[in-house]
């Protein structure tokens, strides 16, 4: 196989680098720290507050990152109280930060039972030195909501055990990889239907541009709207009957699953350069963590290949270059055939000090092949498919930041899809139009340790993350294959839907140094994806209709105005902390999800959509009204 041929070369070329270069990796410098760490947002505050200089718009990032920009917190701070100044630490915050950074520095060898873990270092061959830790982490959680009405109960558990052995080889060289089993229950609802295409396009046309229609679910209904992420790689079995026969691809009742993350990675040219390799979790170009438009934290994890080169304070770039996975829920053959795509992502980034930051870049979803311009990192991957033809998504991304260090800042965002130049005048009108903006600010609390408010709006414009399907001529006699913005069936932007929009408002707190806290409120609003009024380009599985995107009226912007549109009103509150000196950690939230439709008549519906009343699957009820009440526990042991 080409392909396998090349990557398998190109790794071998990777590791030789990390070799050659760099004496300045000390015990698994260069493993990541998963983005779900408080200290993400530890650091995120601190660089508003203007505690520590900038840091990169491209997570996660490791544990050598992180110990040098704590450091650096740390020794610029006055120790003397009355050279404090707004903004600086308390001493509750400095001991969170002490107590961050010997989390993530090396410990002493042999068993540490308070950590799950033993530590080890020995002298290899020819002297390479080989050091780091295995151990285990337990993760339970468990959800339960309570629904007025005839909707019931419902009870959802995500638990894991996860073994990890993470550690160095020589001075040059960091690994990490974990395996985790885990059970798991996410019942969901079956809705209805969604028609994949637009109302008037023709079925069983000879050019690939045939509607379909897809089953439609609910969110998961123990847990509150879209924060329950799938852990599981492949499939997942009931427990007693592990057989192929037997393979799932979502929880609905009690299950059982597996998952695998990998990495390698290292720094060169004096730690200026990070290479990386590895099935990860990843954000990138997030103005408040969680908020990316581009590559989100609720994106599954893949594998690809990773250059981070920042030379300068005010400069870094980023590449990335992955393969994605597959969405199983139409069994393990037949989705693949049709979804066989890779994932290149570039950004760069400015910064003024704290007081200014700017990031752009490109991304394209392209199929599987010998193509060296994407992977490439210096080559733009908008303008590289103009050097080879129409044939794959490619989209443009911008963040633009300002603040005031030690009271906050404000941002916006912007990820388009596709445009069209000529029409741009249009761009809230014309479906063909397909971006997503956000607007936030964040504003650093006083006296509160670590404390911040942040308010958001996001807008995801109909047909947004999503593509039409196309024969392509790498797979010339198979179906024609999917390019969504998508891996493993979930979006690698926003956590919500096509045709959304979404204000957040958050405050966050971390007054001791093992407690932290937050309070939460959306208001979410959604084209309906089921039932006889639904919403086109309101689903990720959504294909614009390629002829007549200007004229048709069905693939105009009607936002609220044209079907029927989920209203969702979610406030929560939550917490977390650790139990003294045991390496017990418990974590939960609850609160209130009140969801409501809006609804226009079949004679207006009819106006926006001809012949769409036709055409639509009826809804298995009504657009209903529902009241939930949520109550998440977890618990967390070594970890």
């Amino acid at each position: 196989m080409i392909i396998g041929d090349f990557m398998r070369r190109f790794g071998f070329v990777w590791i030789f680098a990390l070799a050659l270069c760099g004496r300045n990796i000390f015990s698994q410098t260069h493993v990541s720290v998963p983005l779900g760490h408080p200290v993400y947002y530890i650091l995120s505050l601190a660089e508003a507050r203007g505690l520590c200089p900038p840091l990169p718009a491209t997570k996660p990032y490791t544990r050598g990152k992180i110990i040098e920009a704590i450091n650096e917190i740390l020794y610029a701070e006055p120790s003397s109280n009355n050279e404090r100044r707004f903004g600086s630490l308390s001493d509750n915050e400095r001991k969170i930060l002490e107590e961050a950074r010997a989390e993530f520095s090396k410990g002493e060898t042999g068993l540490d039972l308070s950590k799950g873990k033993y530590v080890f270092s020995v002298e290899g061959k020819s002297g390479i030195h080989f050091s780091g830790d295995f151990g285990i982490v337990l993760e339970s959680l468990n959800s339960a909501a309570f629904y007025t009405g005839d909707s019931g109960s419902s009870f959802g558990t995500d638990t894991w055990g996860t073994l990890f052995l993470k550690g160095d080889v020589g001075e040059r060289f960091s690994f990490g990889m974990d395996f985790s089993a885990g059970v798991m229950r996410a019942q969901r609802d079956y809705l209805g239907q969604y028609d994949t295409f637009a109302s008037e396009l023709k079925e069983n046309v000879p050019n690939g541009d045939v509607n379909r229609r897809i089953d439609v679910y609910s969110q998961p209904k123990a847990f509150f709207p879209y924060s329950y992420q799938k852990r599981w790689d492949g499939f997942m079995f009931h427990p007693g009957n592990i057989t192929a026969s037997s393979m799932e691809s979502w929880p609905e009742g009690f299950s059982i699953a597996a998952s695998m993350l990998g990495e390698m990675s290292g720094s060169v040219l004096s730690d200026t350069l990070l290479l990386r390799a590895g099935r990860l979790q990843r954000e990138w170009g997030a103005m408040s963590p969680g908020n990316s438009l581009v590559l989100n934290a609720q994106a599954r994890p893949f594998v690809g290949v990773e250059a981070l080169f920042n030379p300068l304070p005010w400069f870094s770039f980023s590449s990335l270059t992955g393969v994605l996975e597959f969405d199983n829920a139409g069994g393990i053959m037949d989705p693949s055939l049709t979804f066989q795509n890779a994932f290149s992502l570039q950004q760069v980034e400015f910064n003024y000090k704290n007081y200014f930051h700017i990031d752009f870049g490109s991304s394209a979803i392209w199929a599987k092949r010998f193509e060296l311009g994407y992977i490439f990192p210096l080559i733009d991957n908008f303008f590289y498919q103009n050097f080879i033809g129409n044939l794959d998504n490619v989209a443009i991304n911008l963040n633009a930041r300002a603040r005031y260090p030690g009271l906050g800042g404000i941002w916006f965002s912007v990820f388009v899809d596709e445009m069209e130049v000529s029409s741009a005048t249009k761009a809230f009108d014309l479906d063909r139009h397909m971006f997503a903006f956000q607007a936030g600010l964040q504003g650093a609390i006083p006296i509160i340790p670590f404390a911040s408010f942040t308010a958001s709006y996001t807008k995801i414009e109909p047909y947004n993350y999503t593509h039409v399907r196309q024969y392509l001529p790498w797979y010339s006699g198979s179906a024609p294959m999917e390019k969504a913005y998508v891996s493993n069936g979930v979006s690698l932007g926003y956590y919500l839907p096509p045709n959304s929009d979404e204000i957040k408002l958050r405050f966050e707190v971390r007054p001791l140094p093992k407690t932290g806290g937050f309070w939460q409120y959306q208001l979410i609003r959604h084209g309906a994806d089921y039932g006889p009024h639904q919403v086109d380009g309101s689903s990720l599985v959504s294909e614009l209709d390629p002829d007549g995107r200007s004229d048709k009226t069905s693939l105009k912007k009607y936002f609220l105005e044209d079907g029927a549109y989920q209203w969702m009103h979610i406030m929560k509150i939550g917490a977390d902390h650790r139990l003294g000196s045991l390496p017990i950690t418990i974590f939960g939230e609850t609160g209130i999800v009140y969801s409501y439709f809006t609804d226009i008549s079949n004679e207006e519906y009819n106006s926006f959509h001809p012949q769409g009343s036709s055409r639509r699957t009826a809804a298995l009820g009504e657009y209903l009204t529902s009241t939930a009440y949520i109550l998440t526990v977890g618990l967390r042991i070594f970890k």
